[in-house]
């Protein structure tokens, strides 16, 4: 334990985080401003980096799937996957992106449909509804999880296939070598924008609790709750971190996963059923068509910030989102061939996310285009209630709102229980049991940093700040292909280790 405290990266990385806190609290006007100013130089200047990189990794991977090392397996090649199928989605699910899209599942499209993507188009009319649940479906899709795979396959590949630790800076070796001050910096880099990250991911979720418990209990929508909000899920997701990766985590997973299940079923049902199904196809066949166009856009000709506000913005959260979310994916697929779990993690959660925004969003852009109600204009005066809106025109409202405060609570846990696990393992050098006494220290500052940013600013602030923290990041994760391409080359391949024993 003594000597888990004394670890360097885990000495940077907690004072780093504890004086960004400090200062937030003390200064919270100064923080944001900083933040927002940062915000904007990253996302001017390095928006065309964001682009391209996110692009090319999808590439990379649809390559690697195909090739001949993908039935290499992550782990011994006798080995088998440790969980089942639908709990190794539920976990992906979880912890990748569960409670932001609960958050934006609504949000988004009516924000699209309410300010559209493209200056010559109409707002609020059908073919703005078109584009937002296309736009929706991408930014939700394989661009994003291809971060996440690529990390975590790395990750996983070095624990379980060559006996290594998890850590960034060690699946960087074959490309920097093993010079102790650049293996500090650089997983604390990764400690740093992951909590970044997270703290991103919790505020957003806690907003949401917040607008839930407004819109349902006539709570306050003020920062004092969402701070004893933030201090009473602390309690909670601390309380799941000590149980363990095999109870907490897994039993939460499968509840989210359950959860989902119900909801997604009674709005599917209840709402416009056939509208669903025909958003859902036309969606699938949008995102398909626009998927290079909208992977490389940007507006250099007529300016305008939506992109930054959106696309760049969704890829800065998943880079600094994906040395936790790949962690942990490589930790929970062990034994899954390369290729089984590229396209399972690239296609199994996408599709998940699309339908969920096709059901919850296309009954609210339905419910706005045939029936004149105004969702479109209440998220535009407050994100948080965007799902809650759409609630108030489908049969038990309340029943329906309760379950989404607490499907949005048990994604926090989870999510905050997942990232606890994962901060102490990677400043612990990459142990798979760290004490709970860093869990404990990572759970208070990733709480204490959400809090700071809320107060900071809110939505604005929670954005700005996983944004910064990820543009380095971007360059690791570049590093990590090269590192991957060297080592898979390698790798003698199963076919022909057949061979040499017949």
């Amino acid at each position: 334990m003594k000597d888990q405290l004394k670890n360097p990266v885990f000495l940077i990385s907690a004072t780093v985080i504890t004086v960004l806190v400090i200062v937030g609290a003390v200064n919270p006007e100064g923080f944001g401003t900083v933040a927002g100013t940062l915000f904007e130089f990253t996302t001017v200047n390095f928006g065309w980096f964001y682009l391209i990189s996110v692009f090319g990794f999808v590439i990379f991977l649809a390559a690697l799937g195909l090739s001949k090392y993908g039935k290499i397996k992550i782990g011994p090649q006798d080995s088998k996957p440790e969980f089942p199928f639908f709990t190794w989605i539920g976990m992906l699910f979880s912890a990748g992106f569960g409670v932001g899209l609960v958050f934006w599942g609504v949000a988004e499209p009516m924000s699209h449909f309410f300010e559209t993507p493209f200056s010559d188009l109409d707002a609020q009319t059908e073919d703005a509804a078109r584009v937002a649940m296309g736009y929706s479906f991408f930014h939700w899709g394989i661009n994003q999880w291809s971060v996440f795979a690529i990390v975590g396959l790395l990750i996983g590949f070095l624990q379980f296939r060559k006996d290594k630790n998890g850590l960034v800076s060690t699946a960087l070796e074959p490309v920097l070598g093993k010079s102790k001050p650049v293996k500090y910096t650089i997983d604390s880099l990764a400690v740093i924008a992951t909590v970044m990250g997270i703290a991103t991911s919790l505020g957003l979720g806690i907003l949401q609790m917040n607008g839930g418990l407004n819109a349902v209990f006539g709570i306050p929508n003020s920062t004092s709750i969402q701070l004893i909000i933030t201090g009473v899920l602390l309690v909670l997701y601390l309380t799941s971190s000590s149980t363990g990766l095999e109870k907490g985590i897994k039993w939460l997973s499968n509840l989210n996963l359950a959860l989902c299940l119900v909801l997604l079923l009674f709005v599917f049902f209840a709402g416009p059923t056939v509208f669903i199904l025909n958003s859902f196809t036309l969606g699938i066949g949008d995102y398909i068509s626009n998927f290079v166009g909208y992977s490389l856009r940007l507006t250099p000709y007529e300016g305008g910030s939506w992109l930054r506000d959106w696309t760049i913005f969704y890829w800065a959260w998943v880079i600094a989102w994906s040395p936790f979310v790949g962690a942990f994916v490589a930790r929970v697929s062990r034994g899954r061939t390369i290729r089984e779990f590229i396209f399972g993690v690239l296609v199994v959660p996408p599709l998940i996310a699309c339908l969920w925004i096709a059901v919850f969003g296309g009954t609210a852009l339905n419910s706005d285009l045939n029936n004149g109600t105004k969702i479109a204009e209440a998220v535009n005066n407050d994100v948080t209630v965007a799902l809650f809106k759409a609630y108030e025109y489908l049969p038990l409202t309340g029943i329906l709102s309760f379950l989404s405060i607490l499907l949005i609570a048990t994604f926090l846990i989870t999510s905050a229980d997942s990232a606890t696990y994962i901060l102490a393992s990677m400043t612990t050098n990459g142990s798979l049991t760290p004490a709970l006494a860093i869990k404990v220290i990572w759970g208070v500052l990733m709480a204490a940093i959400a809090g700071v940013l809320l107060v900071a600013g809110g939505l604005d602030a929670l954005q700005t700040a996983s944004l910064v923290s990820a543009l380095p990041f971007t360059v690791i994760i570049i590093l990590f292909v090269y590192a991957f391409t060297k080592m898979i080359r390698k790798e003698p391949l199963p076919e022909r280790r057949k061979r040499k024993n017949e």
